[in-house]
């Protein structure tokens, strides 16, 4: 069956546009609490990011759970990672997201999360979206949920962000300048640093509900960027609105990106024996990652994009370590999603132990010049079009075997990804730039003919 609602990564859109509406959430409340209430438990979490949409539809989600006879606790903003973390400690039946991630706050969605913490089946989506088919029932008044909030939530994932790094990690004489977005890592995100002996100074750190990955974050780290510099700091570290993603920048100011944050770990492990396995990236992945791991004889493989496919395949391979250059880095020996607090911490304690710089870290890693381009689309483009064919297969042409070319349609975005890969960046530009230009015009086409 084909999922109507859910994407690769919950279900997200405009706020006030269809199914992003309060009706809307408080059906999902209810269909989500009558499928997980089969499941013997009776609570599910509530966590949000910074959006000002975020209060209206946990008001809806708190509804329509209620209505179903389940008992809710409220995390207020929290990073999704956390929910998921807490959800586990808590023994609830699920964790619920109200956050759109890096996009702005005019959007939002839900993400899931299972009682292991663990992104949902399939199986179970499509029972929520059968569910949500049948007519709204409200249990019996002595039967309705009742609903709490956990006031502590922040100070268990702080600790718990602490426990994965060595307990002897000393992040003194390190200044950290971190970029929270305006998102759900403001309050937790500089005191994990600070806890662990970091002078840490933050920016971006007051959402108003409007400003969510306004122009920072690990989205737009510019202002990350001149800050690390201007402070003379040793390293920066950019969170998206939800705080999942990652990015980081080296005391000269240049971007340490996810595959480099992956790499950094990767290498770190190998080195004292706690890699097990290999690594899981995705198509997007630089080959520079790929080629230096394998320096290393570290197997690699891709996977489709999204943290989703990556956590299957390391699941399936029984392997813990995966990421994509966006900043979703799983560090799957100590948590069960993407987490940008964890990877972070990994590669600063990696920073203390070896006494060696952020710059002296990715050097390790070298990346090959690629350039990817979002092209904003108004409906679904066919990307099977000879004429597209024939312009990706030209491109590879010219890259002589030397490169990797691929489009794709974003999951979480109405937009068409190009990423053009090469030894040559100035023909790396200028083939990204040919595409977006293409896919442009046939947009525009599609839409006159409409």
């Amino acid at each position: 069956m084909k999922k109507q609602y859910f994407g690769t990564d919950g279900i997200r859109g405009r706020v006030g546009q269809w199914p992003i509406t309060p009706d809307f959430m408080l059906k999902l409340g209810w269909a989500a609490g009558k499928v997980f209430g089969n499941t013997g438990r009776n609570h599910i979490l509530i966590g949000k990011d910074t959006r000002i949409s975020g209060y209206m539809f946990e008001s809806a989600l708190e509804s329509g759970l209620s209505a179903a006879g389940v008992n809710i606790s409220l995390l207020g903003p929290m990073p999704t990672p956390a929910v998921a973390y807490l959800t586990r400690t808590f023994l609830a039946q699920a964790g619920i997201v109200i956050s759109a991630s890096h996009n702005p706050y005019h959007d939002n969605g839900i993400k899931f999360f299972g009682a292991d913490g663990g992104k949902l089946d399939d199986q179970i989506e499509l029972a929520i979206e059968a569910q949500l088919e049948k007519p709204l029932e409200i249990v019996a008044n002595n039967q309705l949920g009742k609903v709490t909030r956990i006031n502590d939530a922040s100070g268990r994932y702080i600790e718990f962000c602490k426990s994965t790094v060595p307990i002897s990690t000393n992040l003194s004489g390190l200044h950290v300048v971190i970029d929270c977005a305006h998102g759900a890592t403001y309050h937790v995100a500089p005191n994990v640093f600070r806890e662990l002996g970091a002078t840490v100074t933050s920016i971006n750190t007051e959402p108003n509900g409007l400003n969510i990955n306004d122009k920072c974050g690990s989205t737009s780290p510019k202002s990350l960027q001149v800050a690390v510099v201007e402070l003379q700091a040793d390293l920066g570290v950019a969170f998206d609105g939800d705080g999942d993603r990652v990015i980081m920048v080296d005391h000269q100011g240049e971007i340490v990106d996810g595959d480099e944050i992956v790499y950094i770990i990767a290498r770190h492990r190998h080195e004292s024996g706690r890699l097990q396995g290999g690594v899981v990236g995705t198509l997007m992945s630089n080959l520079g990652l790929e080629l230096s791991l394998r320096e290393l004889d570290i197997p690699f493989i891709r996977t489709k994009v999204g943290d989703r496919h990556i956590l299957a395949e390391l699941a399936k391979k029984h392997w813990f370590l995966g990421g994509e250059a966006s900043g979703h880095v799983v560090c799957r020996d100590a948590t069960t999603t993407g987490d940008g607090i964890i990877a972070a911490i990994q590669v600063v304690a990696d920073m203390a132990q070896r006494n060696q710089s952020l710059h002296e870290l990715k050097a390790h890693m070298i990346k090959l010049p690629q350039k990817i381009v979002n092209v904003q689309i108004n409906q679904p483009i066919d990307l099977e079009k000879p004429a597209i064919k024939s312009a990706i297969s030209n491109a590879e042409k010219v890259l002589c075997g030397h490169g990797r070319v691929l489009l794709r349609p974003s999951g979480t975005e109405p937009v068409v990804r190009i990423m053009v890969e090469g030894e040559q960046a100035a023909l790396v530009n200028q083939l990204a730039d040919d595409l977006a230009a293409l896919i442009k015009e046939t947009t525009t086409q599609v839409s006159s003919t409409h």
